[in-house]
């Protein structure tokens, strides 16, 4: 294997599940990640590829709706197909989709109620019942369900099951030796080990990407609230609207000859 690196228990880990980790670690113009990223998506899709060109597919800097990170691959199959994919981390539910194959590594919550970790959904006409083929997937890793998957001897481990892995438990000090038996057995999961140590072992580049992910809660945190005042507005609105509207409702009885006892009960009656 020409990639070896061990991580010892002192190491502090930069975690690979951040948005700007993840993709600091598989969009470098190197080697390495290169290498890591083509073998991660030819894992995840059982599809041996390799990556020819990558392009960054993010909103505007004054886009702040939706900010996880996202990208497209230009990927070229062993039998020479052309193949386009896009990679996100952390997507919001039910996005659309437009490419023949979207990753979507979910590593925040659990989508999907059952138990498995992993899930491939293809497009189809439910009326006809007639399918693409598979050649329009959505691939989705589950971080949080793989703790089922920590108790198989690694050999065992499918290679979307290392990667997993890799990404959820490389931070727990308490999983340091199982991610260092992985390395060892995964040439592209060493790769992009290598990748991340580099990184997190440079101040400069882990100021940048601090400051990067505290921008971005930032501007989830101003969402936030803008959301919760535009509620509170909302209601305020509502409720002022429904007081003008009762006080029609009783100005437009007392006209029609109602008694008070009269208004009391029909307004009763209108619930």
């Amino acid at each position: 294997m020409a990639t070896s690196v061990i991580f010892d228990d002192s190491e502090d880990i930069l975690d690979i599940r951040l948005d700007s980790v993840f993709k600091a670690v598989f969009t470098k113009s190197t080697p390495n990640s290169k290498t890591a990223l083509s073998r991660l998506v030819s894992d995840i899709t059982d599809r041996k590829m390799e990556v020819l060109t990558l392009t960054a597919n993010e909103p505007a800097v004054e886009n702040v709706r939706d900010r996880q990170m996202r990208f497209d691959i230009n990927c070229i199959a062993e039998d020479g197909e052309l193949v386009n994919v896009e990679m996100s981390l952390n997507p919001k539910p039910f996005e659309p989709v437009r490419l023949e194959y979207q990753i979507a590594i979910l590593a925040k919550e659990e989508f999907f109620g059952d138990g498995d970790f992993f899930h491939a959904f293809e497009y189809y006409d439910p009326v006809r019942g007639v399918s693409l083929g598979g050649r329009s997937r959505i691939m989705t890793l589950e971080l949080a369900k793989v703790g089922s998957v920590a108790q198989k001897p690694i050999e065992q481990m499918s290679n979307r099951e290392q990667w997993a892995m890799f990404f959820q438990y490389l931070t727990d000090p308490k999983m340091r030796g199982i991610i260092n038996a992985i390395l060892k057995r995964k040439e592209a999961i060493a790769m992009a080990a290598e990748v991340l140590l580099t990184i997190s072992r440079d101040e400069v580049e882990r100021a940048r990407l601090r400051s990067e992910e505290k921008n971005l809660l930032d501007i989830q945190s101003d969402m936030a609230h803008e959301r919760r005042e535009g509620r509170r507005e909302g209601m305020e609105k509502g409720t002022e609207k429904g007081r003008r509207e009762s006080r029609m409702e009783v100005l437009n009885l007392i006209a029609g000859g109602y008694t008070a006892e009269d208004i009391r009960k029909e307004l009763e009656n209108r619930g």
